[in-house]
């Protein structure tokens, strides 16, 4: 197995392998290029991002700066919005579903490194994916950790941790973050209950 299959196979991998360093390098150029994009070039900004992640739906909006470790490795549906400071860590596979709205300052994070002291000072690591339904919303500083998947229509409140899997249709916040309300859709929009 090549290092990325480790990887993608949650694994102990090595992320300097120089298929994936080489990667990582690519990447950079290109968000080098895209945080430094004019702002108000919607169609230029459009195009990038498709050239950034492996896969982005119609209608969607990335603002900058964006950070990521290789881009190719996030999926996102229609109708995303991702505002400033976004953090894609996505080593491992990130996979967003339609109309997901994330705040400022957030990170979604795939990689961790080895509880073994020897094997982390060897530089390995593990990924695991992260999963995030649809109709999403995902408050300023909240941190997703990795392998956790996020239900269809809940939210997630502002500066929580994600340790664990989030049921759908949750108010979900804290460190760590906690269900705290059931979110039940009327009339097409949402409606906290206990």
């Amino acid at each position: 197995m090549t290092e990325k299959e480790k990887s993608y196979a949650e694994l102990l991998y090595q992320p300097n392998d120089p298929e994936l360093s080489a990667d990582r390098d690519v990447t950079v150029k290109k968000l080098c290029a895209y945080n430094n994009m004019d702002p108000l070039d919607r169609s230029g900004r459009k195009a990038a991002i498709r050239e950034i992640l492996g896969k982005a739906g119609e209608n969607c909006v990335v603002e900058q700066p964006l950070f990521c470790t290789y881009g190719y490795n996030t999926t996102v549906g229609d109708n995303f919005f991702l505002n400033v400071n976004g953090k894609l860590m996505d080593s491992g596979k990130i996979t967003i579903g339609d109309n997901v709205f994330i705040a400022p300052n957030v990170s979604i994070i795939t990689e961790e490194h080895a509880m073994d002291v020897k094997q982390r000072l060897e530089g390995l690591e593990y990924t695991h994916p992260v999963t995030i339904g649809n109709n999403v919303w995902i408050c300023t500083g909240a941190i997703v950790l990795p392998g956790v998947t996020i239900g269809d229509n809940s939210v997630i409140g502002a500066g929580s941790v994600v340790t664990k899997d989030i049921p759908a249709n949750s108010l979900a916040v804290g460190n760590p973050c906690r269900v705290i309300r059931t979110l039940e859709a009327e009339n097409g929009e949402g409606k906290a209950s206990e």
